[in-house]
Parts: structure tokens; C-alpha cells; sequence
């Protein structure tokens, strides 16, 4: 009988160094939003993969930042949590970058006595001298690491990180049912996809003040029906959020919903309102019905 794997494999790193786009790579389905703005990722979202023998069970965490405010500390709290229950762990930096915004984190990487793979990110933007030049610079700066350069926009190096999780993983059960692809449910999906597209189109604060809340997900054989709320924190923001004649709000809805089609791979019918919530990112009562407080 052949042994069967499993555990837990949480990618950590600052804001933008690409740990979504791997864990998209990894799973093979779009679970994390990538775009280029900081602070995309708010939560903590598990990718399954699955084997006949194995399951590989990837977390995408939020990057590393000095916390402004109660979200902020929050995101923080997912990433605390996802070094203390890993069995590996990804720490993934891109060339040129030198550790982690935050200094007690890095040192718990350092003291770590799980195995550590550190994955030097964007390596298509380097060249051989600079890339050998940073393998050597992490080697000294954390010697408990295993290397592995890739670029996981290009999949470049992406499976040989995943041969090397394989070989790692403890023996184990499954944790979760063979078929299930994440923890989440669909309507957590849906929130993020929204988010997504207000990241890609709005400017300054909005994407940062802006909580997406999926409040009605009605789903029959031909269509599903759906209704989002975006939050803002202020009046002024709603207005920008809805733009003129409701044209900006109308270019979100119409992405959104093609990105759903796809995601759902059935038609979706989105209806989406705009709702001021004051100071939600504050307010520990709200963090916690979003999902983000202890």
C-alpha cells in the first residue's frame, strides 16, 4: 500500500513579490487576486492541490507590513498564524529585495525547524551574474534555506519547487475531501473578484477603503444571481466609486461579471450597490463580520 502525504504549505514575503500569482500556479485555478498594487491579498486563502498519494494544502498570505491601522494588524495576524501551522514554508523574495519589513518575522524564519525553501522570484528581469550574486547573499543570510530561483508569472521554476514540496510533505491524511480546491466558499469568490477589478480601475484610496460583501448568491441550472455591496468609507468615495452616470460602477459590474462566467463557467446575472460604511477599517465590530478580526 502506498503511503499517502500531506500538510500544510504557507507562502509568506512583503507585499508584491508575486506569492499569489505562484499559488494560482500551483492550484492551476485564479484563487488569489493578483494585481500590482500592494495589499491585495487580505486574507488567508488555502489552494488544494490533490494526488492519488498525496495533498498538498498551500496557504497565500498577506504581505509583510508595519500595521497603520485595525485591518491592517489584522492582515498581520493571518501571516502570524501561517508561520506557527506550517509543515514548509515558502518565503519568497524578488531580486534585489533584502528581508522583511518586519524584523521579528524574519528572525522566526531564521530560527525555524520546519523546512524552509526560499524562492528568489522574477528572475526573467535578471541576469546570470545578479541572480548568482543573490543566491549567494541569501545563502549567507539564511543559511537554514533551500534556494530555488523561478519566475512564477512565466512558470518558470515552478515545478521543481512543487517536486521539492512533495518530497518534503510529512505522512499524513487527507485534510480536506479529494475534490475540494479551497476552503472558501463561492461567495467569498465573488467578493474578491469585485475587489479585483476596483484595484485595477480606481485610483489613490479607493481600492484600500472599499470592502466587497456578497450578499445574495441564487443559483439555478441555466443562470446565477447574484448581489454585491461595495462599501466605502465616505460619501466622496461613493461618488467616485459610481462615477458619472454610474459609468465607472458599470465597467466593474460588466468585468466582473465575464470574470465570474468564467470562474462559475455558467452565465451570471451581477447586480452590485454602493453603501458608505464609515470607518469600517477601523471598527473592530466590522473587521470581524468581514472576516478579519480573531
Amino acid at each position: 500500500m502506498s503511503v499517502h502525504k500531506s500538510g500544510f504549505v504557507n507562502i509568506i514575503g512583503n507585499p508584491n513579490v508575486g506569492k499569489s500569482t505562484l499559488m494560482n500556479a500551483l492550484v492551476g485555478e485564479r484563487l488569489s487576486i493578483i494585481t500590482s498594487k500592494a495589499q491585495t491579498t487580505r486574507h488567508r486563502i488555502l489552494g488544494i492541490v490533490n494526488g492519488d498519494d498525496f495533498q498538498v494544502v498551500l496557504s497565500d498570505t498577506p504581505g509583510i507590513i508595519q500595521p497603520a491601522y485595525a485591518l491592517q494588524e489584522s492582515m498581520m495576524d493571518f501571516v502570524r498564524t501561517a508561520l506557527d501551522d506550517a509543515d514548509i514554508l515558502l518565503y519568497m523574495v524578488e531580486i534585489g529585495e533584502r528581508g522583511l519589513k518586519d524584523a521579528d518575522f524574519m528572525e522566526k524564519i531564521r530560527q525555524s525547524q520546519i523546512p524552509v525553501m526560499l524562492l528568489l522570484n522574477k528572475i526573467d528581469t535578471s541576469d546570470q551574474e545578479k541572480l548568482e550574486a543573490e543566491v549567494a547573499y541569501w545563502q549567507q543570510a539564511l543559511p537554514n534555506a533551500e534556494i530555488f530561483p523561478l519566475s512564477a508569472l512565466e512558470n518558470f521554476g515552478v515545478q521543481e519547487v512543487f517536486s521539492r514540496i512533495l518530497e518534503l510533505l510529512p505522512e499524513g491524511p487527507a485534510y480536506f475531501p479529494k475534490d475540494q480546491l479551497t476552503d472558501r466558499p463561492e461567495r467569498f469568490f465573488v467578493a474578491e473578484i469585485i475587489r479585483e477589478k476596483i484595484l485595477q480601475h480606481y485610483k489613490k484610496e479607493i481600492p484600500y477603503s472599499v470592502e466587497v460583501e456578497t450578499e445574495s448568491f441564487e443559483e439555478s441550472d441555466e443562470i446565477i444571481r447574484i448581489g454585491a455591496v461595495i462599501m466605502v468609507e465616505r460619501d466622496s468615495q461613493k461618488g467616485i466609486l459610481i462615477g458619472h452616470k454610474g459609468s465607472a460602477l458599470k465597467r466593474v459590474g460588466t468585468e466582473a461579471r465575464k470574470d465570474l462566467e468564467t470562474f462559475f463557467d455558467k452565465k451570471v446575472y451581477l447586480e452590485l450597490y454602493v453603501k458608505v460604511n464609515k470607518d469600517w477599517r477601523s471598527n473592530t465590530r466590522q473587521l470581524k463580520r468581514f472576516g478579519y478580526s480573531k
